[in-house]
């Protein structure tokens, strides 16, 4: 079943926190996965909460899309144009909801003037990542907790205008 595929797209506050820990929760957990069902345990144990999942939102820039009940899927933006998190939940993979947080990314990150985005991006978000015009720097293998994951650390360079 999907969601409403009409989103409401806003700049995350504090008090979406909660609701952000959720989306990566069930997107990790529940979605369409490469990584088995002990890498992802691994991978998100638990809900994030606490001062340092605050402290780690607090730092960056999040697109947040809420559909009527809930929020559907978030990205975000550090400060040296690393995009740390892209979770979409289950119900609203595949709507176009990717493209549409991206969109707003790169459009602040522009207006900041970076040269360039970069990601660590699952093997999941590899594809979609790839369709907003990135490319793969390097394959990596990291470990979480005994389980190795494979992702892939990827950019997207801007020109800039003279």
């Amino acid at each position: 079943m999907r969601m409403d595929t009409s989103y409401q797209l806003q700049w995350a506050t504090k008090t979406d926190y909660d609701d952000l820990a959720d989306v990566m929760f069930e997107a990790v957990r529940s979605g369409p996965s490469k990584y088995t069902d002990r890498q992802r345990e691994r991978w998100v144990p638990h809900r994030r909460s606490g001062e340092e999942w605050d402290a780690r939102l607090d730092r960056q820039m999040i697109v947040l899309a809420r559909s009527v009940t809930v929020i559907a899927g978030f990205m975000s933006l550090e400060p040296n144009g690393y995009i740390d998190f892209a979770y979409i939940r289950p119900s609203a993979q595949g709507t176009g909801l990717f493209r549409q947080l991206y969109t707003w990314i790169e459009q602040r990150s522009l207006e900041r003037g970076d040269g360039k985005l970069w990601v660590h991006a699952s093997l999941m978000a590899q594809p979609a990542f790839a369709a907003m015009g990135f490319s793969i720097v390097e394959h990596q293998t990291v470990e979480i907790d005994g389980e190795s994951f494979d992702r892939a650390e990827m950019q997207k360079v801007f020109a800039i205008p003279k």
